[in-house]
């Protein structure tokens, strides 16, 4: 495996579980996510109920609230990948924005601060936002100037979950001395959704949902949904053998001995998903050691789990 360790070799049986691409077109669905390019409008809640409706699932869930005017990749899972959504909030965003200035501004000022807005950047949530309002502190790994022309300037930033893209361009008009505002925004990414996978308007879901019950033809919804795995792909891995997945599902800690093969780049204390041999998503937790100190851990808890996203019984038991 690519960018794995090798901590045991192990071999799946294929009489448990399945591999995500593979799961019967209900399960499918109930554990799918669609990267759904949201339209200039409707709040995210509104996006939910109507996807909800489309599919008649009784629920689904955004990762990661857009503004109503805002557009772009909103990750909706669907059923049972609910849950598993969430690990998209804390997922690296990226955005294409429009800011305009309030007074003419030097060209080179503006790439000097823009600059000097890279890296560790320091904010204080709108009034209108769902957290605490005290100042805190963001990376933005990247912010790439496209164009300039008079007051607007066209860029696209990469940064950390929870940066304010709004708070960002007042910023940058204050430091400047001229002022401000964000005048259009685009999400790009988010995790390992982007615009150029599978991304699907709420039109395309209709249409690929009516071919599936009118025409039994299933390939359009396979295309417009995703496994909810996918919602993982951001984290480092770690894949564990048949013999330890119901017990992680009944909320055991990963043990060393549990591991098959972990990805190269875990960190300590970094969040990691954790997956069976086949791909499946079975939960996410802390690990409390790195990729090599893992690898030669030979007793005792490896990851501390958080939360479980598969269901017990799904393979056998095998601990006591």
């Amino acid at each position: 495996m690519k960018d794995f360790l090798t901590k045991s070799k192990s071999f799946t049986n294929p009489e448990y579980g399945c591999a995500p691409e593979e799961r019967e077109i209900s399960d499918y669905i109930s554990h799918g996510v669609i990267n759904l390019d949201k339209p200039s409008g409707p709040t995210s809640h509104e996006i939910d109920s109507w996807v909800k409706r489309i599919l008649n699932l009784e629920k689904s869930g955004h990762g990661g609230t857009l503004d109503p005017k805002v557009t772009g990749v909103l990750p909706v899972g669907l059923g049972d990948a609910t849950r598993a959504i969430q690990l998209l909030l804390t997922a690296p965003k990226e955005y294409v924005c429009v800011m305009t200035f309030h007074h003419d501004v030097d060209e080179d000022k503006i790439r000097e601060v823009f600059n000097e807005f890279t890296g560790k950047i320091f904010q204080l949530p709108p009034v209108k936002s769902a957290v605490k309002r005290e100042l805190r502190s963001r990376n933005v790994y990247y912010s790439t100037i496209y164009e300039i022309n008079g007051r607007d300037v066209l860029f696209r930033i990469g940064c950390e979950a929870g940066t304010y893209v709004r708070t960002y361009c007042h910023n940058i008009g204050e430091a400047i001395g001229v002022g401000a505002h964000m005048a259009e925004l685009r999400r790009t990414q988010v995790g390992s959704f982007t615009e150029d996978n599978h991304l699907s308007t709420l039109q395309d879901v209709t249409d690929a949902y009516h071919f599936y019950k009118e025409d039994e033809d299933e390939s359009f919804l396979r295309n417009a949904i995703m496994p909810m795995e996918r919602a993982a792909d951001y984290l480092p891995k770690v894949v564990i053998k048949d013999s330890a997945v119901d017990a992680i599902c009944h909320g055991a800690n990963l043990a060393s001995g549990g591991i098959a093969y972990l990805s190269v780049n875990i960190q300590k204390n970094s969040i990691v998903a954790i997956e069976t041999l086949k791909g499946e998503l079975v939960a996410s937790g802390n690990s409390l050691f790195s990729s090599d100190e893992i690898l030669n851990l030979e007793s005792g808890f490896a990851v501390n789990v958080s939360k479980v996203f598969m269901k017990t019984d799904i393979y056998p038991k095998m601990w006591k």
